[in-house]
Parts: structure tokens; C-alpha cells; sequence
């Protein structure tokens, strides 16, 4: 076997740069590899996923034990998978889903309970889960509770309770006297409860017909603020150039001040100067526009003069026969 230094150093060189990715690719996914990768993965089942997203934290008593590794749907449900490292999650532990910040980042908080460990192939089911408070569902449930209420039945028993209350303390009169009122209350204002379920019922109603238009609407508002997350670093390195643009333009300023001090006062006369002979100005180029749109019509033909001179050539130079020209001379101010 040849010693190191008798090889070709550029085979050596290749070798040990592969290996050197390696090592280094293996250290960075060390948590994800199958046999050294740290923490045990474990499921849960959800009614909703609420935002939640692979890689959020999973917090223990407010501590980040691992993080989420994978959400898909199955039979109508939520499966969420999480990885925890050196933390005991018991067979009766529940999981559900919190805010983690204001613009919207959620995290898997497990309160780990049971007497035994968690079974890693067994997934902890959604009576032990929590998602996120559905108002849709809370409407239905609450127009179908008071929907029960039987308005006369609650009435007559507040009365019997007045009645078998009327012999006792004063104080206890006057409690039961409330109650009667409010019976009463209660039993004259029947038409208005009953208005007041269905309305219920119809906003109930409503809010269910426009679910899919509040899911859209919270799946592109994660969607905005995760947009915004991820263009935080941008946003921050722009702020800063504008602060380090500014204080170099100050800097400029400064030291230029000196110079820019007299340019600034001879514009400035430049400028009175101009205002002050405006109404010359105006007269050069009035007068100016015929004489250049002469100077064109003259030389707009080609690289030569091109003009009629009329009567230039007196009449006793010119020869006999000669037509004489006419309409050499402008107009007069009287027309002639």
C-alpha cells in the first residue's frame, strides 16, 4: 500500500473534499438521519390544521422540545407529525394549537399525561386534541340550545319559586321579587326571543354558507404573513442602506458646504438676472421663430441653399424679352 505523499495529490485532494461534504452534509441533517437523528416522532389527529406549518415548534410547558414535521390529510382529518428529543409523552397526553406570534405563527403545545409512554405507531386521537375555536360551529350550537328553551315552562317555574319564596326574610322577598320580574320579563318578550333565534339561526346559516370564503380568506392572510416573514430580512437591509444612504448624504453636505454655499448664490443671481430680462427673452424668440423656420425652408432640401431671389438682376442687365418680374416687393402698411 503506497504511503499518502506517493499518490496523486489531486486524487487525494478530491477524496478528501468528498468526504469533507459529507461529513459536513451529515452533521447539518444529523437530527433527520434514521439511526443517529435525535427524538422520537409521534401523531396526532386534528379537526383543522389552523395554519400550522412543518417546522413550527412543539413546546412542553412553554418549552421547545421539537418541532412539526409533517401535516396531510387522512379520512377527513389532520394528521400532524411531530418529532420531540429527550421528552416523556405519555398515553394520555393532548395536543393542540397555539398562536406563537402576532402575525399569525402558530405552535404545537403538548401537555405530556398517562401513566405509561406514548406508543410512537399509535396516534393520539382528536377527542385529545384541540384545534382552534370554530365560530361557525358555536353559532349552531348556541341557536340550537336556546332553540330548546321552553319560554311559558321557565316562566311558571320562576313564578313557583316567587311564590314558595314570599313568606321569608325581606331580603330574600326582594331576591325572589327580581326573579319574578324576570319571569315576566322572560315571558312577555316571547316574540322577541323567537325573532332573536332565528335571526341567530339565519346569521348561523350565513356564516356556514360563506365558510369557504372565511377559509380562503385566513389561508391567504397566513399566506400574506408568511410572505412578510420571509421578506423581513429584505425589508430590514433595505431600512438600513436608506439610514447609511442618509447619514452619507449628510456626510456630503457637510463637507461640501463650503462649495456649494457660493454655487448656490451665483444660481441664484443667474436667476434674478433671467427673471429680470423675461420679457426680452420672450421678444429674441419671437422674433427668432420666423427667421430659423426661413433657415429651414432654405437648407431643408439637401446640403445646398435652396431660395428664390426675386428681381436682384437690374432690368437694363437683363436681356430683350425678358418678362418683367412682379410681386418682388412685400406690401406696404396700407395694402398697396
Amino acid at each position: 500500500m503506497k504511503p499518502i505523499r506517493e499518490r496523486n495529490p489531486v486524487k487525494v485532494a478530491v477524496v478528501g473534499l468528498v468526504i469533507l461534504a459529507g461529513l459536513g452534509t451529515a452533521a447539518y441533517a444529523a437530527d433527520d438521519l434514521p439511526l443517529i437523528g435525535g427524538g422520537t416522532t409521534y401523531d396526532a389527529d386534528f379537526t383543522e390544521s389552523a395554519g400550522l406549518q412543518s417546522g413550527n415548534e412543539v413546546r412542553v410547558a412553554g418549552v421547545k422540545v421539537g418541532k412539526v414535521t409533517g401535516i396531510a390529510l387522512d379520512h377527513g382529518r389532520v394528521k400532524v407529525s411531530f418529532r420531540v428529543k429527550d421528552t416523556w409523552i405519555g398515553n394520555a397526553s393532548t395536543a393542540s394549537i397555539m398562536i406563537k406570534t402576532l402575525l399569525g405563527e402558530k405552535y404545537l403545545a403538548v401537555d405530556p399525561l398517562g401513566t405509561a409512554r406514548q406508543n410512537p405507531s399509535r396516534r393520539i386521537p382528536v377527542s385529545r386534541t384541540t384545534s382552534p375555536y370554530d365560530v361557525t360551529q358555536a353559532f349552531q350550537q348556541l341557536g340550537g340550545t336556546l332553540g330548546q328553551i321552553d319560554t311559558d315552562q321557565l316562566g311558571q317555574s320562576l313564578q313557583a319559586i316567587s311564590d314558595t319564596f314570599s313568606g321569608t326574610a325581606p331580603s330574600v322577598r326582594k331576591a325572589v321579587q327580581g326573579l319574578s320580574a324576570l319571569s315576566k320579563t322572560i315571558s312577555s318578550r316571547d316574540a322577541q326571543l323567537a325573532r332573536l333565534l332565528a335571526g341567530t339561526k339565519q346569521i348561523t346559516a350565513t356564516l356556514a354558507a360563506q365558510n369557504g370564503n372565511f377559509t380562503a380568506l385566513l389561508h391567504d392572510g397566513n399566506q400574506l404573513l408568511a410572505e412578510i416573514s420571509r421578506r423581513r430580512l429584505a425589508i430590514h437591509a433595505l431600512l438600513t442602506g436608506t439610514q447609511q444612504l442618509s447619514a452619507q448624504l449628510s456626510g456630503l453636505v457637510k463637507d461640501n458646504q463650503a462649495q456649494l454655499d457660493p454655487t448656490l448664490r451665483a444660481l441664484d443671481q443667474v436667476t434674478a438676472m433671467l427673471r429680470r430680462n423675461q420679457g426680452s427673452l420672450d421678444h429674441a424668440l419671437a422674433v427668432a421663430g420666423p427667421y430659423y423656420r426661413l433657415v429651414g425652408n432654405t437648407l431643408g432640401n439637401g446640403r445646398w441653399f435652396d431660395s428664390y431671389l426675386c428681381g436682384i438682376v437690374p432690368k437694363n442687365y437683363l436681356p430683350p424679352g425678358t418678362p418683367p418680374a412682379t410681386g418682388c416687393m412685400p406690401p406696404k402698411q396700407d395694402g398697396q
